[in-house]
């Protein structure tokens, strides 16, 4: 049988044989259906502000009273804060929307950051939305209605909210026998591919530079190659029911959406190995370390999503055997843009910033933030049409003069090259590499005043070697 239609990817199931080739979690389920499935082609509107209601679509809490974990689960993600949360509330209110009012170029982000972060007031024309503290229904943020009534895409690889919906009675997903008195099922191959996924997590800025590019990094990678989706990573299955009343399952997915925000996800996400060639050293030797840094478990780039603003860092540092220790520089590599990957106590950035918020008598503020200097910076740094370094994604030209992050099953090595200290103490000396990432800069982020979870270091890995001390 010919491939299901590609764009709206809705299949009418027959029976539970189905479903179950369907659910399996590493296989891509695009042109590999059995025999017997009905081709639904449906009209469904594009995302168009203003097109529709907030009437149109149900409450959470609605959902919640026959779905009682999968609610829970998602009323603590960041899904359902996704308008809400601190970082965005004033990225869009104090950063994006004055600037979309300002700048005609960039007037679109005015509807369009709220097209993704709070879908709701997008489609039902309320551009733009009051600020979290009104308590309108934009604080949904994306709910269960937004995932399950999207029917496809208006483009092929998605990005920039192309996605189209059609609320109503009929509710997308992966199975077509779930059986209920308030809505009907249907299977929709769109619901389980990443494609719904790139819909929001995939975007040009309005001067043509891929802001976010998550969907097509996973889509090149050996990830993509074998159809393991996000819904796999960050989708867990386990055993149990969608509904209390609803069907014993073997795979019911859990919404959680695990991603960088939990600790448990990021931890261990890229192993570190140090080496040397000699592990004995004597004072004022010269020690060449080397610290390989391996992504084998992220299916996309670390980091991925709006890397302007995320940051992720190697420490390396000696500590004697009386607890004097010291930070190592890397070695630079002389690749070209490799400036902005090493950390610099007097390299400023972020101008637009204070501008768009009329600070008088503001420069920048730190590129790099509370960093040692020497560390290196695993980042694809942005830059606004100026040529300066921006966290303001809209506001992006270029993005393309350097990227050093790290890819899927990518290996980064970088090297040390430390002189032993005259008055280093006898016995040993550890040396130790932390891998630290955070949400955005610590610079940003104190001055922007966000609480400081959203930039503290968080461990992803660390490892350590012990050198010998000869005198």
């Amino acid at each position: 049988m010919g491939t299901p239609n590609e764009r709206n990817g809705l299949v009418l199931q027959g029976g539970a044989g189905l479903f179950l080739c369907a659910m399996k979690r590493l296989v891509f389920f695009l042109g590999s259906f059995l025999i017997g499935c009905i081709v639904l082609p449906l009209s469904s509107p594009a995302a168009e502000m203003g097109k529709l209601t907030y009437d149109d679509f149900k409450k959470p809490s609605k959902c919640g009273m026959c779905h009682r974990e999968i609610y829970q689960e998602w009323n603590q993600s960041l899904m359902s804060r996704s308008f809400t949360h601190s970082w965005d509330d004033k990225e869009y209110f104090k950063l994006a929307l004055p600037h979309a009012l300002t700048l005609k170029k960039v007037a679109g982000v005015k509807a369009g950051c709220v097209a993704c972060h709070g879908p709701l007031a997008f489609l039902a024309g309320d551009i733009p939305p009051k600020p979290p503290e009104a308590g309108t229904r934009v604080n949904e943020g994306v709910s269960c209605e937004i995932c399950h009534t999207i029917t496809g895409s208006r483009e092929k690889d998605p990005f920039n909210f192309s996605y189209e919906i059609n609320p109503g009675r009929v509710k997308m997903g992966s199975r077509g026998d779930a059986e209920s008195r308030f809505h009907k099922s249907r299977v929709s191959l769109f619901t389980q591919s990443a494609k719904l996924c790139a819909t929001c997590h995939d975007e040009q800025s309005p001067y043509g530079a891929w802001v976010k590019e998550t969907y097509r990094e996973w889509k090149a990678s050996i990830y993509g190659e074998k159809g393991i989706r996000c819904q796999d990573c960050h989708m867990y299955r386990a055993p149990g029911k969608s509904a209390g009343s609803g069907k014993q399952r073997d795979d019911i997915a859990h919404h959680v959406f695990h991603g960088p925000h939990f600790r448990s996800k990021l931890t261990g996400s890229v192993d570190i190995a140090l080496y040397t060639k000699n592990r004995e050293v004597a004072p004022g030797s010269r020690v060449k370390i080397r610290i390989q840094l391996f992504n084998g478990k992220v299916g996309h780039y670390i980091p991925s999503g709006s890397t302007e603003e995320r940051m992720l860092w190697l420490h390396v540092k000696a500590t004697d055997s009386k607890g004097h220790s010291c930070d190592l520089a890397v070695d630079k590599k002389g690749f070209a843009g490799e400036e902005y990957t090493i950390s610099d106590s007097k390299a400023v950035a972020y101008q637009a910033m204070g501008e768009i918020m009329q600070v008088k008598g503001y420069r920048g503020v730190s590129r790099d933030g509370n960093i040692a200097d020497g560390v290196r910076i695993f980042r694809r740094p942005f830059f606004d049409p100026e040529g300066r370094m921006t966290i303001c994604q809209w506001y992006t030209a270029d993005n393309t003069k350097v990227d050093y992050r790290i890819g899927p099953q990518e290996t980064r090595l970088e090297s040390y090259s430390w002189t032993v200290p005259e008055n280093v103490a006898a016995g040993s000396v550890t040396i130790t590499a932390a891998l630290y990432y955070s949400l955005v800069p610590s610079s940003v982020g104190e001055f922007m005043g966000l609480p400081s979870y959203a930039y503290e270091p968080r461990l992803v890995n660390s490892s350590s070697m012990v050198l010998r001390v000869t005198k």
